[in-house]
């Protein structure tokens, strides 16, 4: 008896080992065993976005190799060491750089073109150390994966040479909308 099984797309992958994801959009912890079946719908910002029958999950960059892939270049160490600089603060066009490195895992947006940026300021903390802190939201407040967003903007701004410590605070006022969109994050949804 012939037993034909339909081939996996290039997208489509067996977990090879159990991994710690990130339910989408409740924000909760949730292994995932080894075998399971995903389908990565998105490869950005070092980590993956992955369905599979018990819903949509987020993986870390560094469990890429349960996936079969490669750690991404830009995924995350759980702490970033800071990087030390030339005593000068941290250049403003870096920090943003490093924010469009982060992505929610429903969107393929990053969070600056998604407007969910509202504030970035540097701070001397003295000894030539400055500290960075950003404002952002998130585009619905219900949003589980908010703390995981913001820790992953954290350590982006944590590791830009010359960051000595880095806070990003989720706030809700002035509520976001799609007006706060830059012109290629409507451009990359097909929103205009």
């Amino acid at each position: 008896m012939f037993n034909y099984r339909k081939p996996m797309s290039p997208s489509e992958r067996s977990l090879s080992r159990d991994v710690t994801a990130t339910l989408v959009p409740a924000g909760d912890s949730v292994n995932l065993p080894a075998g399971t079946k995903v389908t990565i719908t998105h490869r950005l910002g070092g980590n993956f976005t992955v369905v599979c029958d018990y819903g949509m999950f987020r993986i870390n960059g560094a469990d890429a190799a349960a996936l079969g892939e490669e750690v991404p270049g830009t995924a995350t160490a759980a702490t970033p060491t800071p990087t030390p600089g030339d005593g000068n603060p941290p250049p403003e066009p870096l920090l943003w750089e490093a924010l469009k490195t982060v992505f929610d895992p429903e969107i393929p947006v990053n969070i600056v073109d998604l407007g969910l940026i509202y504030t970035l300021e540097v701070k001397d903390l003295g000894d030539q150390r400055y500290g960075v802190e950003a404002k952002m939201t998130l585009t619905a407040p219900g949003c589980g994966m908010g703390p995981a967003i913001a820790e992953d903007a954290r350590a982006r701004l944590a590791a830009v040479p010359g960051v000595s410590e880095a806070k990003v605070e989720i706030v809700w006022d002035p509520p976001w909308s799609q007006e706060r969109m830059s012109e290629e994050g409507k451009m990359q949804l097909g929103l205009i």
